[in-house]
């Protein structure tokens, strides 16, 4: 009887294949902690729930070569500027909203969901609203009643009531005006800026 190779020996293959599946899992593990520490509010490309009461533009940044968001002076939301943990509260029952009213049904957030509407990531700087200086009361409206201050423009789709509170409606606008604060490596490509003052 012909006797094998050590390299083509079933023992061999499963010690490989057992150390290549704890390596892998230690790789894993190690990424995930990176991973989330880089994504984590408060880090450096994801701002802390206070960036809400910084001005937030939108500036090209030639040694990347990408738009990136830049926080200036204080501009808190809704003439209101709230602590840490105000901010954190209510930028969460923004999200919660958005999640709870399907939002990404229709839009897509960090480029997920669909493709239906317009990406939400850098919504508070659509230069669509006109104006830094009515943007605010402009999302709240819209929010609450997107029938009467509908903006298709020109595609004839439209946002359907979807019985937002006021309360709810500011906390979207905060979660919103929070995305926009995040580095995304220039996504979405090509976005042009609300004009600000200044």
């Amino acid at each position: 009887m012909a006797s094998t190779s050590w390299w083509s020996s079933e023992n061999f293959w499963r010690k490989t294949a057992i150390g290549v599946t704890t390596l892998m899992l230690v790789v894993l593990i190690v990424l995930t902690f990176h991973s989330v520490s880089v994504i984590t509010a408060g880090s450096q490309r994801v701002p802390a729930y206070s960036a809400i009461n910084q001005r937030v533009d939108y500036r090209f940044d030639t040694k990347r070569n990408v738009m990136v968001p830049v926080l200036g002076e204080e501009a808190p939301l809704f003439g209101k500027v709230l602590t840490a943990e105000e901010a954190e509260a209510l930028v969460t029952k923004g999200k919660l909203t958005i999640q709870a009213k399907n939002c990404i049904n229709c839009h897509t957030l960090l480029g997920n969901g669909s493709y239906y509407a317009p990406d939400l990531t850098k919504a508070w700087l659509d230069p669509a609203w006109g104006s830094a200086a009515v943007r605010e009361q402009l999302m709240v409206n819209f929010l609450l009643d997107p029938t009467t201050n509908a903006r298709g423009f020109g595609s004839n789709r439209r946002m359907p009531k979807l019985g937002i509170t006021e309360e709810e409606a500011r906390a979207i606008v905060a979660f919103l005006k929070w995305m926009s604060t995040i580095d995304t490596n220039g996504f979405p490509n090509n976005y042009k800026s609300i004009q600000q003052e200044g």
